[in-house]
């Protein structure tokens, strides 16, 4: 009788809880994941990999789904967490880079977003900043450290991001002058310009570019050559795009008729 064991089924006697465990670490920052990339990535075979999601599934610990794994509460998470997760390296390199154009004492305005929001965990190692915002995520990313003093716009709460909008919320960010003005936006077309898909935050968006001497659009890639519902501003009413791709020249050539510089995150 043979002694030769498959090593895989080895390993999974002897570290079941070490993989099950890495296997719900690896589903907590990705959401979802083949069954395929998870295997690679813990250096096991597709056999094992289905062994070892087959208790935690029956345990309600993950989702199977034909091909890959989930979280069980991704189908009931909120639209903002998800897009949290979307382009997330992308979105962490703009913010990064943002932070570069930000000193120590700084004044800022942004508007709710999942790069904004980004931004402001890329800012806590700076201080003394003042920001003002309407997305309750940002001012409690930064409200509570080296120093910074934080306003919030009050109005009516959104549900799935916590910022608040409407005519109170606008009206409060006019009581200020910042150094730096940042929003977030849906779509980038030459023609049309800035575009969101709400008119309560196109609104909110296009005034907090009133109150910036730097005029800043935050955005990856994926937002170039499209065109939301709302148009937010023209490309003439921003000074700076930071984001992840240098755009399609037809955009790049729009932004150098209009003098707007476009930042990427290695320049």
């Amino acid at each position: 009788m043979s002694d030769i064991h498959d090593t895989d089924d080895v390993d999974r006697h002897l570290k079941p809880s070490k993989r099950h465990s890495d296997i719900l670490r690896i589903l907590r920052d990705e959401g979802t994941v083949t069954i395929s990339s998870l295997a690679a990535r813990l250096e096991v075979s597709l056999e094992t990999i289905r062994r070892d999601v087959q208790p935690l599934a029956l345990q309600g610990l993950l989702v199977k789904m034909h091909g890959a794994i989930s979280l069980p509460d991704r189908l009931g998470e909120e639209p903002f967490d998800r897009r949290m997760r979307e382009m997330a390296e992308e979105k962490r390199a703009i913010a990064q880079r943002m932070a570069r154009l930000i000193s120590d004492g700084d004044s800022l305005m942004m508007d709710t977003g999942t790069t904004t929001s980004f931004i402001a965990r890329a800012l806590l190692d700076k201080r003394d900043l003042t920001v003002v915002t309407n997305s309750a995520d940002i001012a409690r990313t930064l409200s509570t450290v080296n120093g910074n003093t934080v306003f919030m716009a009050g109005g009516q709460l959104r549900g799935d991001n916590g910022a608040a909008f409407g005519p109170s919320a606008t009206d409060f960010i006019r009581n200020f002058k910042v150094r730096h003005a940042i929003i977030t936006i849906g779509g980038i077309d030459p023609d049309t310009g800035m575009t969101d898909y709400d008119l309560a935050e196109a609104e909110f968006a296009r005034e907090v570019l009133r109150r910036g001497s730097n005029r800043i659009i935050v955005t990856d890639h994926t937002k170039f050559m499209r065109s939301a519902l709302v148009k937010v501003c023209d490309l003439a009413d921003i000074d700076l795009l930071v984001t992840d791709k240098a755009p399609p020249q037809e955009l790049l050539d729009a932004f150098e008729a209009a003098n707007v510089t476009v930042i990427l995150p290695e320049t």
